[in-house]
């Protein structure tokens, strides 16, 4: 292999593994449509791992004629990143929901982040730095081969989901596939995997400095909204959520954030200017919520992912510490 198409494929990877960490990270976070364009990124991006297969197949066995030391993170490198590939092309698919006892979605961001870790490990072993010759004119038109031939495998892909008519065709532009919609039974429950869900006897929740019970609910400005909850686990499912908006229940919010609170400690800041676009909820089909979906009270944010649907709401403040000021994703 010469060495030019071997350092193209070296540097290829590492690009194309920093641009899919991106672009996945951004499908995740966002409910909007522009989880749309990050998500088709994210697609062609990981297609390209593999039309780069058979270039880099070379390498690893070249490299592993020389016996190098380091051998087995090598190959623990090439592990995470076929599961990583082989997870997100099961969820693409939708023909199962789980991996063991993991959801398809935790096993393809888990595989991810160890293969960033090993990745990294492997480049401080065997560095490739750039050059200004990588953007030569033979290199520009490897990318653009690469690009167009990873968005033709990706177009032939989803005409084959439609096609075939599997539950892939159907999912939501963040990736998400339907799951209960109108029907709250059969919506999943999910929570931070360090939660256990909690057995509430009642309402009791301190809300800007004065409690919350269920005497209260009688006086409140109720109104039944539909909204989906779009999960990062892969799911989302559509429903009719009954419960007050939150500018209405704090009133003038005299600060920049809202910080909502569960009894499990899990929290998170919305932007002040966001109050009259996020309820605290009571009820999901007419019917109060259930333990596992977050009764007494849960938050209902359309347009954002689940992991700001806060459940089993235990305060919800006004803060003057800043919506941004706290981690992207939940941590703890």
């Amino acid at each position: 292999m010469e060495a030019t198409l071997k350092r193209f494929t070296n540097l290829a990877l590492a690009t194309l593994l920093i641009g899919a960490i991106a672009s996945g990270l951004f499908a995740q976070g966002f409910g909007t449509e522009w989880a749309r364009v990050a998500t088709l990124a994210h697609g062609v991006l990981g297609l390209s791992f593999l039309l780069l297969a058979p270039w880099k197949s070379m390498v690893v066995r070249s490299g592993f004629r020389r016996r190098r030391k380091g051998t087995v993170w090598s190959v623990a490198l090439i592990v995470t990143v076929v599961a990583t590939i082989g997870s997100g092309l099961l969820q693409v698919m939708g023909t199962t929901s789980r991996i063991g006892p993991l959801a398809t979605m935790q096993v393809h961001i888990g595989a991810a982040v160890l293969s960033v870790g090993l990745a990294g490990w492997h480049y401080v072993r065997h560095p490739v730095r750039p050059r200004t010759t990588d953007l030569g004119r033979r290199n520009l038109l490897r990318t653009g081969g690469l690009a167009a031939g990873a968005g033709i495998v990706l177009a032939g892909w989803e005409s084959a989901l439609g096609v075939l008519d599997l539950p892939g065709s159907e999912r939501r532009f963040t990736g998400s596939h339907e799951r209960g919609s109108g029907n709250p039974a059969r919506m999943p429950v999910t929570q931070w995997f360090t939660d256990t869900v909690p057995r509430l006897d009642r309402l009791e929740a301190e809300v800007a400095g004065r409690m919350l019970g269920p005497d209260d609910l009688g006086s409140l400005p109720m109104e039944t909204l539909e909204a989906t909850l779009d999960c990062t686990g892969g799911w989302h499912s559509t429903q009719q959520w009954t419960g007050v908006r939150l500018d209405r229940l704090l009133g003038k919010v005299d600060g920049v954030s809202i910080r909502v609170r569960s009894v499990t400690g899990y929290e998170r800041r919305f932007p002040a200017r966001d109050a009259d676009r996020i309820w605290l909820a009571f009820e999901v089909g007419g019917e109060p919520l259930s333990a596992g979906h977050g009764y007494p009270a849960r938050i209902v944010a359309p347009d954002r992912r689940g992991f700001w649907w806060v459940k089993w709401v235990d305060s919800v403040t006004v803060s003057d510490v800043p919506a941004w000021f706290q981690p992207p994703f939940p941590l703890t």
